[in-house]
């Protein structure tokens, strides 16, 4: 049985050449019974997704019970919309907790409780998660989790030529460890025969469809041969043949992704009659669909402006009189429409929804399409929305964009005179503009929250001013300021049972005491991400985390901060902050550049980049890990735009953890290519902010990269000693040092300084991370001073290589870009499997990468075409 019908036609459909995915499907159910099974059906659009696993449903019969649920493209996705699908036909806890706005932990618990039947056995499918929001996705991460303790089937299908590099499905797909059902097109044996059945020329049908399912199937169904641009002309000459009123419905359901459902098709039964029976539509269980999502779109692509406006706001019309309606789809259709008062109502009624079930940038959309007819608003309500729209921002990763209506909603609380919101609006653009890289504003905004409450009763507001000015001193290093702020803070809050701002005193006060390497500081940070984290406070529980581990980090105790920034990542994810998790996923980049682990670092510095959080400081780790590898591997020019935004970005923050970093990490740039002077130049300036802040943290690495510059430097008194002993020729220490830490990279640099034995270790360990440039620079400066015997580089074919790949790596590289497999490679080349994949893994280790696909793509950008000679193409 199925507790409603797919989004495919009622009736048995003829599937070509799936009987080895059904049988997967099959096996999966069966073995199911035993622990629960993940299945991710992926292919092109119309390649037969939704069929597959149509026909699955009807083969199991009345033995299992089907849930579905689909993620649809709504200009902004319906938060959790596959579990609304679910609940709306289930009933029962889990739609009683949605309705409620329970936390995805008790939708999480009445979904395992529903699966969980003795008796029947249930499959989950969830339909085109390429277009899931933020919420579905985690849902579907937690659920993955425990997939292993049910009897039960998920079924995920997605577009895999949708879902790009950055695509935030790949986590999903990871975290699912769920059987991979890749659909093929159909071969050109099939494609050949369903031709000649129709008599038709079967080169040219295969010529206009490429195999694809729905294209042979729509084409075959169409009187003559046209490349339907390729569906577009076969549906439209399908709905200009129906009666005008059928049209009409056809075109109004082109305008709803997804399905149509009874509230649009009161009264419209004969239409509906005339288009099922024209095949433009299919029966659902509660409306009516196109059969893909590639026909309702070259419907709706079809219509011109006015018209598309026109039947959005019939839509718009009978969703409204609509109990029960999702509020993100009439949003979809108020702003189809053109309908700003619509907008305005649904927009924050959706926004505040998105944000209760935590789909973070959901919120931020909602809130932006809201605001931006906030000036119909009387003024305190157009504050509040505004500010609400800043705070999502902020929470989805796009500071940036919560700037204008945050200083927009101050102007407005400026006029009105009331100096608790100001207050509050002051304190929160100076956090909004930290995040940006506005370090100015957000220092002179923090300033202002305080002397406007600090004139008024005090109050909460008072007190998370008074926190916010305690991590900002923090940030510069004012330990012994920012407790005592702290403290003050913390107090205030107690004062008033204000857990929130006390937590977020809390915080600053633990990361002052550890940076000081008081005790208790990790405890404190500990207690307080605990605390956050039951009141559901995301954002000062990560922040906990983050300081934690970031602290770790910025200590150089690299052992100590790898498992703490895993857990730090970890916890970013779930909660969909994106900001949080760009920041982490550099600074752990960072460490693992340090302790070896280069693959590892690009990979996290690379998804840390491609993440949709705005600019701003959050990006500097990242591009200062990726512009040290390229640049030690003599990737010049990449390294250079990588390390000139760092520049841009730390600039106007001014703080220290961002700016050393940077203007260490160019410094070392500058030497490896011969500008020593240049070297020098970038960090004179910043060791003496470190030296003046008592930056212990940096201003050894500081005053090291000016002394290797020829600088002269003496390291700080305060600085880190293996930095000091760097510097004083005691690199056998030093060298002893960073190894305690997991520092192996700074351990070469140490055992560089040193004989010809240590040396030589040196330059393997950097011939074995690729780094040809750093290696090269390290040897120059060996012959300088006389030692001897140095191992050589690379041979020359290796070096010349613009990856520094060896003559047999680079044809292996070639046949990866030409799309072949191992087993392929391994034919081509007459070598033993097993031969190519310690080849294929060298490859990518080499590149820094860790797919086939992501090789494939640095060859195309290093130049290297799957046909060339071992050098960049001319």
């Amino acid at each position: 049985m199925t507790d409603h019908a797919p989004r495919w036609e009622n009736r048995q459909v003829e599937l070509w050449e799936r009987a080895a995915p059904l049988a997967v499907l099959d096996d999966l159910l069966r073995s199911s019974a035993t622990g629960g099974r993940v299945a991710l059906v992926a292919g092109e659009a119309g390649v037969g997704k939704s069929a597959l696993v149509g026909e699955f449903a009807r083969r199991a019969g009345g033995r299992v019970r089907f849930h579905w649920g689909w993620c649809d493209p709504l200009v902004t996705p319906r938060a959790l919309g596959p579990v609304h699908d679910i609940a709306r036909h289930t009933g029962g806890p889990l739609a009683d907790r949605l309705k409620a706005g329970a936390p995805p932990e008790e939708l999480l618990a009445a979904l395992l409780d529903d699966l969980d039947h003795p008796v029947v056995r249930k499959v989950l499918v969830v339909e085109d998660a390429h277009w899931a929001d933020e919420a579905t996705l985690d849902l579907l991460v937690l659920l993955g989790r425990r997939m292993g303790q049910q009897r039960a089937l998920l079924v995920v299908t997605y577009r895999d030529d949708e879902v790009g590099a950055g695509h935030p499905l790949h986590r999903v797909i990871a975290a699912l460890r769920g059987t991979r059902i890749n659909l093929a097109v159909l071969s050109a044996a099939r494609v050949e025969q369903e031709a000649a059945k129709a008599g038709r020329d079967a080169q040219t049908v295969l010529a206009l469809t490429g195999g694809n399912p729905l294209l042979l199937t729509e084409l075959l169904g169409a009187a003559g041969d046209r490349a339907p641009d390729t569906v577009r002309g076969l549906i439209l000459d399908r709905i200009r043949a129906l009666p005008e009123a059928a049209g009409d419905l056809a075109r109004l359901v082109a305008v709803v992704p997804g399905r149509a459902d009874k509230a649009l098709l009161v009264g419209r039964d004969d239409q509906i009659d005339s288009c099922v029976a024209a095949g433009v539509l299919v029966p659902t269980d509660d409306g009516v669909a196109y059969r893909h999502e590639l026909l309702r779109t070259a419907v709706e692509d079809s219509l011109a402006p006015r018209q598309r406006a026109a039947l959005h706001a019939i839509a718009l019309a009978a969703l409204t009189e609509h109990d029960g309606a999702d509020p993100g789809r009439l949003v979809h259709h108020a702003r189809g429409a053109g309908d700003a008062d619509a907008v305005l109502r649904w927009g924050r009624i959706a926004a505040a929804a998105a944000a209760r079930q935590g789909a973070r940038r959901e919120a931020a959309d909602h809130y932006r399409a809201a605001a931006a007819h906030a000036d119909r608003l009387p003024p305190a309500q157009r504050a509040e929305l505004l500010e609400r729209y800043s705070v999502a921002a902020y929470l989805a990763g796009t500071a940036k964009d919560g700037l204008a209506p945050r200083r927009e909603a101050i102007a407005i609380r400026q006029q009105l005179g009331d100096p608790e919101p100001l207050g509050a609006g002051w304190r929160w653009l100076s956090r909004i503009a930290w995040w940006a890289g506005d370090s100015a504003e957000s220092r002179t905004a923090a300033d202002h929250a305080v002397a406007v409450l600090a004139a008024e009763k005090p109050g909460r507001e008072l007190a998370m001013a008074y926190s916010n000015l305690s991590q900002l001193r923090m940030l510069d290093y004012d330990f012994v300021g920012a407790i005592e702020l702290g403290e003050k803070a913390r107090s205030l809050a107690e004062e008033f049972g204000d857990d929130e701002t006390a937590i977020h005193a809390a915080i600053n006060v633990g990361s002052s005491q550890m940076q000081l390497e008081r005790p208790g500081g990790q405890e404190t940070l500990e207690q307080a991400h605990s605390q956050a984290a039951a009141h559901k406070y995301a954002d000062h529980a990560t922040r906990a985390l983050l300081n934690l581990a970031g602290g770790l980090a910025e200590q150089a105790r690299f052992t100590d901060a790898g498992p703490a920034l895993d857990r730090a990542v970890a916890y970013a994810r779930d909660q969909d902050l994106d900001g949080y998790l760009q920041c982490l996923l550099g600074t752990r980049a960072g460490v693992k550049l340090q302790s070896g682990d280069w693959p590892g670092a690009l990979a996290d510095a690379e998804e840390s980049l491609r993440l949709p959080a705005q600019g701003g400081v959050g990006r500097v780790p990242a591009l200062v890990v990726l512009g040290r590898i390229h640049g030690a591997r003599g990737e010049r020019e990449s390294a250079r735009a990588h390390l000139d935004e760092a520049d841009r970005h730390a600039g106007p923050a001014r703080e220290m953890q961002w700016v050393a970093p940077t203007k260490s990490a160019r410094a070392e740039h500058f030497r490896w290519y011969g500008e020593p002077e240049r070297a020098a130049e970038e960090v004179r300036a910043a060791l003496d902010r470190a030296t003046g802040q008592h930056a212990a943290p940096h201003s050894g690495e500081l005053a090291f990269r000016l002394w290797q510059a020829g600088g002269g430097a003496h390291a700080p008194a305060d600085a880190l000693t293996a930095y000091r002993r760097m510097i004083e020729g005691d690199w056998r220490q030093a060298a002893a040092e960073w190894e305690g830490r997991g520092g192996q990279f700074l351990r070469i640099e140490s055992l560089g300084l040193g004989d010809r034995t240590a040396a030589t270790e040196a330059v393997r360990g950097l011939d074995a991370l690729g780094a040809t440039q750093a290696a090269a620079w390290l040897r120059a400066d060996l012959r300088q001073r006389g030692i001897e015997k140095i191992p050589r580089g690379p041979r020359k074919t290796t070096a010349d290589h613009p990856a520094g790949l060896t003559a047999r790596q680079a044809e292996v590289l070639r046949l990866i870009a030409d799309g072949m497999s191992n087993a392929d490679i391994a034919l081509r080349l007459r070598l033993a499997p097993k031969t190519v994949d310690h080849h294929v893994s060298a490859v990518l280790a080499r590149l820094g990468v860790t797919s086939r696909g992501q090789a494939a793509a640095r060859a195309h950008k290093l130049g290297i075409s799957p046909h060339s000679s071992d050098g960049p193409a001319a």
